[in-house]
């Protein structure tokens, strides 16, 4: 196999590993608080994530004060991110949460041209604005507007891009795997802090193998997105992240009843063929530099 062929595959396995968790929390939602989810999950995803950064030497803690400012930046980003996607996954269809997701390259791609004077072209901006009308397809807000699950959706997607963002300014010499311990850690310490207000409930043995299966699935994901990284040309293998829409579709259906109806589907086909062509349109730019 090529490194681009093997880069996909690595994509996919990323993808699906992410959805996969998203289904196991959407599982025990009902019978659990979230602040327990977060927490009981954030402990044995840490561990993991832990062990993985001592494994490839990835871990340090000797940073400039600036480093630190903007891993805490990053990681109170997260903390957000999650809570309000993981509510939002409560009370709406798997496929449909993750098809608003989605929109998040081109969210990135609006926002770095805004707030970090990042060029983008007519044709990116045009394929940006095809990919948030092909989102309102599928929150399709009412008379009395959207509804609290797409409110949440589209606020995770606004905390994710800010966190991307806050990523993208993060100095060089940040290990990633350092960056996303801390973040891990916080909506551990988020999920600690939030149970005072809650009462936790009994889980039987269906309930920790959910949560420990969402913790490994979220171990999983990012391990392969580290080795994705490592893999062919990023610009070819970035479109595969769609996948996960599939893999959304497949889960939503076989395990919660759930399919979309033809509006949501056509948002979603809109959503990633804009973010596709972003992609490709980054990828040609990149060329053009480096010619």
């Amino acid at each position: 196999m090529t490194p681009n062929q093997t880069g996909a595959l690595l994509m996919t396995a990323a993808m699906a590993a992410y959805t996969f968790n998203d289904a196991l929390i959407k599982l025990t939602g009902g019978a659990l608080p979230l602040p327990q989810i977060l927490t009981i999950r954030g402990l044995a995803a840490s561990f993991l994530i832990y062990f993985l950064a001592r494994r490839m030497g990835g871990f340090r803690l000797r940073l400039p004060g600036r480093a630190w400012g903007m891993i805490g930046l990053r990681g109170a980003a997260e903390v957000a991110a999650t809570y309000l996607f993981l509510t939002a996954l409560m009370v709406m269809p798997i496929a449909n949460v993750t098809a608003v997701l989605q929109v998040l390259p081109l969210a990135v791609t609006l926002s770095a041209a805004l707030f970090l004077r990042e060029p983008v072209g007519w044709r990116r901006l045009a394929a940006i604005a095809a990919g948030f009308t092909g989102m309102l397809l599928i929150v399709r807000p009412g008379p009395d507007g959207f509804t609290d699950g797409s409110l949440y959706a589209l606020a995770a997607v606004a905390c994710i891009t800010a966190r991307d963002l806050v990523t993208r300014r993060m100095p060089p010499e940040v290990p990633s795997m350092t960056v996303t311990l801390a973040s891990s850690l916080s909506v551990l310490v988020f999920g600690l802090a939030s149970s005072a207000a809650v009462e936790w409930q009994p889980m039987g043995s269906f309930e920790w193998l959910a949560l420990m299966g969402a913790a490994l699935f979220i171990f999983a994901g990012y391990l392969c997105s580290v080795m994705t990284m490592r893999m062919g040309e990023i610009a070819a293998i970035a479109p595969f992240r769609y996948s996960g829409l599939v893999w959304a579709l497949i889960l939503g259906w076989l395990v919660f009843g759930e399919w979309p109806d033809l509006l949501t589907i056509a948002g979603a086909a809109i959503v990633a063929g804009a973010g596709m062509f972003t992609l490709y349109r980054e990828r040609r730019q990149a060329r053009k530099l480096r010619a």
